[in-house]
């Protein structure tokens, strides 16, 4: 397949779609404008991260190549995809102005192209980004998170900020089936004061397993519980057993009682699938968390649609106060939109809001106002 590098093979790709000069002027201007934003707001981004974290790389020597390497080249793409859709809106309010104080938004409308088809050069630019995002954000930066997060907790976290004991640990692992620890160890994979019930459908209990302590052997990926006491109820009574050591049959694994917030970022699509899969299984609480992800990434891109309609019917007219009003306007209509998407997350997390209905509450709510504003923009 022949690479995108130079100019010529761009300007053979733009005739292959029989697109007019005006269309790749605005293209170019799009997607110019927009990776310049980008540029800039990461080297900001960069430059203060740096000065907060300098004192915590060299007091644990952090080699200058994993800084780099390890870290910054994962942090970059990481905190570019985060805010993507606020560069982009930003990119198309800045050029899009400029166009229309230079009257060039007049000169195309009354060249003969209508608004609509004026549109589709900025639709494109953003059907190329959020194809970029949805691939970066669902197979890449969950791998380059895994590598800038193992970094952070060698040379950036302090040691008593890493959870050791994790205690009271309340845990749904099948349906009717829970479990209990008093307390767990991440470093010797032991836990104590262990217990493990099973109901039934009628909430009835079934079994209930008791053990003083239990104990994860990596070599079995299998979980024993020592000094047991299984009390089992049947139609004829109840069974009672003892003994020194059981295996269990638990699909828990000892990252799962230890794991940074953070771990949902480090999965790409098809694990994150898998493992949502494996909650329903559970039954967990944690599964909201994991689908309000799985949403999240597919709302984003095309997020990325909605506020470039936002943008270019917004600043396409020219108004009094120039590309600083309209650029002061575009942010408050950005933040507040990311704003929303959060508060949308917590209303899935505390409330009873669906997961899918959460992150795309927005992008709902969004598009209506583009809408509007597509209605509104000088014809």
């Amino acid at each position: 397949m022949e690479k995108f590098n130079g100019k010529k093979t761009f300007r053979e790709t733009l005739g292959s779609l029989n697109l007019k000069l005006i269309d790749t002027y605005i293209i170019k201007k799009f997607l110019g404008t927009f990776f310049f934003c980008i540029v800039l707001i990461l080297t900001i981004a960069v430059v203060f991260d740096f000065a907060e974290k300098i004192d915590n790389f060299m007091e644990k020597q952090a080699p200058v190549k994993a800084i780099i390497f390890d870290y910054y080249m994962n942090f970059i793409p990481y905190f570019a995809m985060l805010f993507a859709p606020l560069f982009v809106f930003i990119a198309v309010i800045f050029f899009t102005s400029k166009m229309a104080i230079s009257t060039e938004i007049i000169a195309i409308l009354n060249s003969g192209m209508s608004f609509r088809r004026m549109m589709w050069p900025y639709f494109l630019s953003a059907f190329i980004i959020a194809t970029f995002t949805f691939i970066l954000t669902n197979f890449v930066i969950p791998k380059s998170n895994l590598i800038r997060m193992d970094f952070e907790d060698k040379y950036y976290h302090s040691s008593s900020s890493k959870r050791m004991m994790v205690e009271n640990i309340h845990r749904q692992v099948y349906k009717n089936v829970y479990v209990f620890m008093g307390s767990y160890n991440p470093i010797s994979k032991r836990g104590q004061n262990f217990t493990i019930e099973k109901f039934n459908d009628n909430g009835m209990l079934e079994s209930k397993l008791s053990s003083t302590s239990v104990v994860y052997d990596t070599a079995l990926h299998k979980w024993s519980a020592l000094n047991y006491y299984l009390r089992q109820v049947k139609d004829t009574g109840e069974v009672i057993t003892k003994g020194k050591q059981i295996d269990t049959t638990l699909t828990i694994k000892p990252g799962d009682f230890s794991r940074d917030p953070g771990f949902v970022g480090t999965m790409t699509s098809h694990e994150l699938n898998d493992y949502i899969d494996l909650l329903r299984l559970q039954g967990s609480d944690e599964l909201k968390l994991f689908l309000i992800e799985k949403y999240r990434r597919f709302a984003n891109p095309f997020a990325v649609f909605i506020l470039t309609l936002i943008g270019v019917s917004l600043s396409s007219r020219k108004i009094r106060g120039g590309i600083g009003m309209n650029i002061g306007i575009g942010l408050t209509l950005s933040f507040s939109y990311i704003l929303f998407l959060q508060f949308a997350s917590q209303f899935c997390l505390k409330g009873n809001l669906g997961p899918m209905l959460a992150m795309w509450i927005p992008n709902i709510i969004y598009s209506i106002i583009g809408l509007v504003l597509y209605k509104l923009a000088p014809k």
